[in-house]
């Protein structure tokens, strides 16, 4: 920590295969050096096989920090999602799927999400069993959402999700799929529990920064929305949140490199 604040550092998709070999070493090393917790939105290896997740996990080894992640929707590509938990679990990373941690005096809460678009234009459940079921599956991660947020007794929490709650953060994909990365459902417990900030990936071509429409700040950390808009920095996001006895305890700010 510094002084009365704690340095959170957050990225999403690293997509690691069995090539990535090095690919991010000195950026762990990075984030070890001015972070007091480092927060991973998802999408962690690329084709959801145990051999990626131990070579990731092996590079993880030089952040002496507390890791929290969330899965993305490409640990289940080969249907091996209970050993990469596995892995990354005898890694040290801590794992939140509906579920919550307390770290500095601050409650974190995650969930992968789903998808089913924005505001007026959600998919409903209406017609075909397979679209409710669609739908229910969104409505689940949202209830689970909630339900680790209402587990958190601090005044001061963050949100990581994989999949977008808000469609300002994935503007600049193409409209087609704007649907399939992320869904209103998921804002909702953000707005409810007065979140200081919510952290997700997934959209490799959206914007960095959006609020929901309770005002709570949403920063989408994809590896290659930092890259694109902040090319002069690491390739993660480091914001400060200040501690309790501050007045504005409940702030994340970004800090800059």
């Amino acid at each position: 920590m510094t002084g009365d604040k704690v340095r959170i550092a957050a990225i999403a998709d690293l997509h690691y295969q069995k090539t990535s070999h090095g690919v991010l070493t000195d950026l762990f090393a990075h984030i070890a050096r001015n972070a007091d917790v480092l927060l991973i939105c998802g999408d962690l290896v690329h084709l959801g096989l145990p051999e990626e997740t131990e070579i990731l996990a092996k590079e993880l080894a030089v952040v002496k920090l507390p890791i929290i992640a969330v899965l993305g929707n490409h640990e289940f590509e080969s249907n091996k999602q209970d050993e990469v938990k596995k892995i990354l679990v005898e890694a040290g990373v801590v794992l939140l799927d509906g579920t919550a941690r307390e770290f500095y005096g601050i409650g974190f809460a995650g969930v992968k999400g789903f998808a089913g678009g924005f505001g007026r234009h959600s998919l409903e459940p209406w017609g075909e069993q397979s679209i409710k079921d669609f739908v229910k599956e969104t409505v689940r991660e949202s209830l689970k959402l909630e339900s680790a947020l209402a587990s958190l007794r601090t005044s001061r929490l963050v949100a990581l999700l994989h999949y977008a709650p808000i469609r300002a953060t994935v503007e600049g994909e193409p409209p087609e799929i704007l649907p399939f990365l992320g869904s209103s459902r998921l804002e909702e417990p953000l707005n409810r529990y007065g979140v200081t900030a919510a952290f997700h990936g997934h959209a490799h071509r959206g914007q960095p920064e959006g609020k929901t429409r309770e005002g709570t700040p949403v920063y989408n950390v994809a590896l290659r929305v930092l890259e694109k808009n902040f090319p002069n920095q690491p390739p993660f996001r480091l914001f400060e949140i200040a501690s309790e006895k501050e007045s504005e305890s409940h702030v994340a700010r970004p800090k800059i490199e």
